[in-house]
């Protein structure tokens, strides 16, 4: 008999689990939304000629590519591209923007510029999974397209910081300028490496400055000179305030640089415009996303308390992605939360609030007589005025119905035997205090809806200090 398994990378979430995930989707989604932002799906599988050379080698090596057969196949080598066209045509997407490029141009005569849309769905990639790392996990994306203006930079980073202050996080988000970073490179002599660049820089935080050193000069071919310059320069200390004063400092070597530059201290002075605290962002020469297609702003969010987590969400400006489909330009910026990390990370801190009301109903009603007509009534009054219900059917015995609803969490239970059904009252018990009461129907709802609202102060994210 086989024993039944899912794929590596992949992992299953029980309903407790699913409620407190669909609050997190739900806050994210208000937010989203009372921005002016509309919601957006695209196909699980894209062509895979959509999906190659927008993420560079190492992303494209991360590909699921699905054979012509219907069968999968990962991790092809970029030798093997070609030949993989031959038998793959289609891959499961690797990120949101890919595909949110394509629809935009493939729709281009249908939307209205600047189109703002948000999107949460899953992504794959064929990476090696480790802790609070999948193969299949969710995105929740935000994007401005058809616009240049670095009020869309701001109102992103305002955006990112409403939904963690709504979810109970504390986040710093950390930004910088490809343009600066291509600058750089440019002075250095190494324009053409630019790529290989931001990919060495993206793993400084995780294998420090000696070892990224080590990646630029022997795979890349790099000068150890200007190496140590690039690395003296993007970590250059005092903060916000140094890293400005450096970048004035850098003035005129570099028309590419001095426009990342300026657009950077721009969106620095807008976040303080809308109000954004101070120690919330910063700005990080460090930050380089090494995806192929960010041209301006990047971003790197990571919770305050915990910054040895790293990014929880990032993003950046990408003024040239549709460049691959259309002629006609279509500049955009957008961010995304990596749901499913961020979600394995509040369980694995202790940050997801156990009290919180996980059960897939409010009430649940026993009927005590074999006439279930009352007792369907009273279910389709309570779902009706918008109390999540379930109606016990089972001929078991009471110890067996109560706890049903014990083992499930769910709040209340309403027992209607013939003395309730007669006298027009229904039997109301609250399971967490053991009270019970018999009321009126109406009574009934208000209490229930009382009782719940008391329940439900508590958000999904606890505060562990309390």
């Amino acid at each position: 008999m086989q024993k039944p398994s899912i794929p590596k990378g992949t992992r299953d979430f029980s309903p407790a689990e699913m409620m407190r995930r669909q609050y997190i989707f739900d806050t994210i989604r208000r937010v989203f939304r009372a921005y002016g932002f509309a919601p957006l799906e695209t196909p699980s599988m894209e062509n895979l000629s959509t999906l190659l050379g927008k993420y560079g080698d190492e992303g494209d090596k991360l590909l699921f590519k699905i054979l012509n057969s219907g069968d999968y196949a990962a991790g092809l080598a970029p030798d093997e591209l070609r030949q993989a066209s031959k038998i793959c045509e289609k891959g499961l997407r690797y990120d949101l923007t890919v595909p949110f490029a394509r629809y935009v141009v493939q729709h281009q005569g249908e939307i209205v510029l600047p189109f703002k849309r948000y999107q949460i769905q899953p992504v794959w990639r064929a990476d090696r999974p480790q802790k609070g790392r999948y193969r299949e996990f969710y995105q929740c994306d935000v994007d401005v397209v058809g616009s240049r203006s670095l009020l869309n930079e701001v109102e992103l980073v305002e955006i990112v910081e409403r939904v963690f202050r709504k979810l109970g996080i504390a986040v710093t988000l950390r930004m910088n300028n490809r343009k600066i970073l291509y600058g750089i490179a440019e002075t250095i002599g190494h324009a053409d490496k630019m790529i290989d660049i931001t990919v060495a820089i993206d793993k400084l935080e995780k294998i420090g400055a000696e070892k990224v050193k080590t990646i630029l000069v022997e795979d890349f071919g790099v000068e150890a000179a200007a190496a140590d310059e690039l690395l003296k320069f993007i970590e250059t200390p005092g903060g916000t305030e140094g890293i400005l004063a450096a970048l004035d400092s850098y003035k005129g070597k570099n028309e590419v640089f001095d426009l990342g530059a300026e657009e950077l201290k721009t969106v620095a002075n807008y976040m303080t415009a809308f109000g954004v605290p101070a120690d919330h962002f910063e700005i990080d020469l460090t930050i380089a996303r090494g995806l192929d297609y960010y041209t301006g702003t990047v971003y790197e969010t990571a919770m305050l308390d915990h910054p040895e987590i790293g990014s929880i969400c990032s993003g950046g400006r990408y003024d040239n992605l549709a460049e691959y489909y259309t002629d006609k330009q279509l500049p955009g910026v957008g961010i995304s939360i990596g749901l499913t990390r961020l979600f394995y990370v509040l369980g694995e801190q202790g940050y997801l609030n156990d009290r919180m009301n996980k059960a897939p109903a409010d009430v649940l009603i026993l009927p005590m007589t074999d006439d279930m007509g009352a007792a369907i009534e009273t279910a389709t009054a309570l779902r009706t005025s918008g109390i999540r219900t379930q109606l016990y059917g089972e001929q078991k015995k009471f110890k067996h119905k109560i706890g049903y609803a014990d083992k499930l969490g769910i709040p209340f239970v309403i027992f209607l035997g013939e003395d309730e059904i007669n006298a027009g009252v229904v039997a109301v018990k609250d399971m967490e205090s053991g009270e019970q009461v018999k009321v009126s129907l109406d009574e009934a709802v208000n209490l229930i809806r009382a009782g719940l609202a008391k329940k439900n102060e508590g958000k999904v994210i606890c505060d562990k200090s309390i």
